[in-house]
């Protein structure tokens, strides 16, 4: 299951240890509700690995505009609380394990 990132929570999810993937994702978005299921398949298939997180941009602005987050879906990777990696547009699951098991 994803962790639901928001103004108040993020600095804490982004200041744990370990690898942290965001999902920058918006409800009108078409490809963003394309790439949900995948997200949440590798949630799955990374619990207790990594953490993986979705940001909602119409509710967290201040988080997308502090990444510079011009197009939606965009992916963060993240490894003990630094930016190391982004995705930009729909990636297939295989591509984000990639990512992901590169970080671990």
């Amino acid at each position: 299951m994803e962790t639901v990132i928001t103004s108040n929570n993020f600095q804490d999810i982004l200041a744990a240890p370990g690898v942290l993937m965001i999902d920058f994702w918006a409800v009108w978005c078409g490809p963003c509700r394309m790439l949900a299921p995948r997200v949440d398949e590798i949630a799955g298939k990374f619990a207790g690995k990594a953490v993986i997180a979705k940001c909602n941009v119409d509710d967290c602005g201040d988080i997308a505009e502090q990444f510079g987050i011009r197009n939606i879906p965009t992916l963060l990777f993240f490894k003990d609380g630094a930016l190391v990696d982004r995705s930009v547009g729909l990636v297939s699951v295989a591509d984000i394990e990639a990512k992901l098991n590169q970080l671990l």
